[in-house]
C-alpha cells in the first residue's frame, strides 16, 4: 500500500513553490486545476478551493468547511532516512521562515521540526522509518 495526500490550497503557484523550493518536491503533473508533486515515495496532489462547492450536507469537501480550520487534526509527518537530512532541511526551512516548532530531540527518541504551509497545513519533518520499525 502507498499513500498520497490531497490538500485543498487557496493558491496553487504558492504552494507550488513551498513544496518544491523549501520541502524539495517534484512537480510530476500539471493541470489548470491540479498538481501531483513526488519526493521519494510521498505523492501530494494538490488542488484549488475554489473548484469546490461553496456547500453540502454530505462528508465531502466544501469551501463552507475549509474555511472554519483548514487541516485541523491532521499533522503531515514526512521522513528522512538521516538525522542529517533533519537538520539541514531545518536549516533550509528556518531560512525561509517557515519553521513553527524548533528541530528537538523527542521522547520516543527522534528528532523532528514542525512547518507550515501557505494555507496553515502542519507538516512534522522528522528521520528514520515509522512502517519499517512498527513491524
Amino acid at each position: 500500500m502507498r499513500l498520497r495526500m490531497e490538500l485543498f490550497v487557496d493558491d496553487l503557484d504558492a504552494s507550488i513553490a513551498f513544496y518544491t523550493r523549501t520541502l524539495g518536491f517534484e512537480v510530476i503533473r500539471r493541470g489548470d486545476d491540479y498538481v501531483s508533486l513526488r519526493r521519494g515515495s510521498v505523492v501530494l496532489g494538490l488542488g484549488p478551493v475554489a473548484k469546490l462547492p461553496a456547500r453540502g450536507s454530505g462528508p465531502g469537501f466544501t469551501r463552507e468547511r475549509l474555511a472554519a480550520d483548514r487541516g485541523a487534526g491532521v499533522e503531515i509527518v514526512l521522513e528522512v532516512d538521516q538525522l542529517s537530512q533533519v537538520t539541514a532541511l531545518h536549516e533550509h526551512c528556518a531560512d525561509q521562515g517557515v519553521v513553527v516548532e524548533a528541530l528537538q530531540l523527542r521522547p520516543w527518541g527522534l528528532h523532528d521540526f514542525r512547518v507550515a504551509d501557505p494555507d496553515g497545513y502542519y507538516v512534522r519533518i522528522t528521520h528514520g522509518d515509522a512502517a519499517a520499525s512498527a513491524g
